[in-house]
């Protein structure tokens, strides 16, 4: 992605996971709303976040691991 993702901090406290319900973690360099627990990463697309579990695509093992 060519330019970095930016959500609001107040908002991305309020957003879930839809599959797990658990907090989601900004990956601004990926335009991407990350969730450790589903292992799913939700697109950012010109701004808002897409938060379904359809265009969720899964996290690598490479991505869990760069998160810890």
């Amino acid at each position: 992605m060519s330019e970095r993702a930016h959500i609001d901090s107040r908002l991305l406290e309020l957003l879930v996971c839809p599959a797990s319900r658990a907090p989601l973690v900004l990956s601004a360099d990926r335009g991407e709303l990350w969730c450790r627990e589903s292992q799913l990463a939700y697109p950012i697309q010109d701004g808002v976040p897409v938060l379904l579990t359809d265009a969720a695509r899964p996290l690598t093992e490479r991505e869990l691991a760069a998160r810890d």
